[in-house]
């Protein structure tokens, strides 16, 4: 499970970590966005999107409605990578039920640490492709071709959510409903906190340094050989 701010590249580090270990990526977010293009999105995905695009988080209850629709990507042969999820206390405690039904548990909570000033000025020059989903930044990661996927060639657009107005609010937000995720995981001592200034890479390698670490031996085996590739 990935924790951190918004603008603290969560998405770009499970997105490294789904190629490099294949397992199965599982973002709320992108969940929600995917549904907005059907041709009737139904009001409760909507009501979902108006939230996400005034920065706020969306309800407790539409949240774990879609992960539990989704329950099955939770059981993947490589494992599941949760991005954006949970981000509330009773979020979590949802999903430890759920996990507990399906005879599941977590490895790890990583939770990515960056300062606020950073964080307002990735998310302010952040560019998302509307196609893959891949993330660029117009000054510390800018596409080839200007405004468009270097993977896809699909347009890249500035998120309604990485606005001025809607980046203070997601912050508020954050700080105000997610420290009791955190300390929640604190206490099933699952939380790795890892650094997330630096470049992509960078944070990659210290996600799994630190995943490296872990007591869990298969795991901590299977990252301690990614560490070495």
């Amino acid at each position: 499970m990935l924790l951190g701010a918004p603008g603290a590249g969560k998405g770009t580090q499970a997105d490294l970590l789904n190629r490099r270990l294949h397992a199965c990526h599982l973002s709320t977010g992108e969940v929600f966005r995917a549904a907005a293009q059907l041709r009737e999105p139904s009001p409760a995905i909507q009501d979902a999107l108006a939230h996400m695009n005034r920065g706020e988080l969306v309800p407790d209850a539409i949240a774990c409605n879609i992960v539990s629709e989704r329950a099955d990507c939770l059981k993947c042969a490589g494992g599941f990578i949760l991005d954006g999820f949970p981000r509330t206390l009773g979020q979590a405690v949802q999903l430890q039920n759920l996990m507990q039904d399906q005879e599941l548990s977590l490895h790890a909570v990583i939770n990515y640490t960056l300062p606020a000033e950073t964080i307002i000025a990735r998310l302010g020059g952040r560019r998302i492709c509307e196609k893959c989903k891949a993330v660029y930044h117009m000054t510390d990661r800018p596409p080839k071709v200007e405004g468009r996927c270097g993977r896809c060639d699909g347009k890249l657009v500035h998120r309604e959510d990485d606005q001025p107005e809607a980046i203070q609010v997601r912050l508020e937000a954050y700080n105000h409903s997610t420290k009791p995720v955190i300390d929640y995981y604190d206490k099933l001592k699952l939380i790795v906190e890892v650094d997330a200034t630096g470049t992509a890479e960078d944070v990659f390698a210290r996600t799994v340094l630190n995943l490296g670490a872990l007591r869990h031996v298969e795991f901590a085996r299977e990252m301690w050989v990614l560490g070495q590739e």
